[in-house]
């Protein structure tokens, strides 16, 4: 594990503990993701990440939005996985960044409290992660 993730994960830690973050937190994380981490505060100011919660297991899986004029909607498993074109070329291929914008929002808005939360059947659910 690199230094960068390393430091990312303690101020990840400490944020999801308190559910607030300061300035010298916003600071470091925009110095490690940059632009990246500018547009995934703007996804969360615009309360563009869904916390989708199966019923009656609790599962869950992020849905964050897209900032093209499209807004495509992706499937995130925070740190882990998104369903953009971004992660697989950026980050899986070319090993370039950490993660991509939509995974710092789904992470920011699930450590902050800030997702908006929508309740399906586990159903439901299992057909939404078929897609991916």
């Amino acid at each position: 594990m690199s230094a960068s993730h390393l430091v990312a994960e303690s101020v990840w830690k400490t944020i999801e503990s308190t559910h607030s973050v300061n300035e010298e937190q916003l600071s470091v994380l925009h110095f490690l993701f940059g632009k990246n981490f500018e547009r995934a505060t703007r996804i969360v100011d615009q309360r563009g990440v869904k916390k989708i919660i199966g019923e009656p297991s609790g599962r869950s899986i992020l849905q964050v939005v897209g900032e093209s004029r499209r807004k495509e909607e992706y499937l995130c498993f925070g740190e882990n996985y998104c369903a953009c074109y971004s992660f697989f070329y950026d980050i899986i291929n070319r090993g370039e960044q950490l993660c991509c914008k939509h995974q710092l929002a789904a992470r920011l808005a699930e450590s902050l409290g800030a997702c908006v939360e929508v309740k399906v059947s586990d159903e439901q659910l299992a057909v939404l992660l078929s897609e991916l």
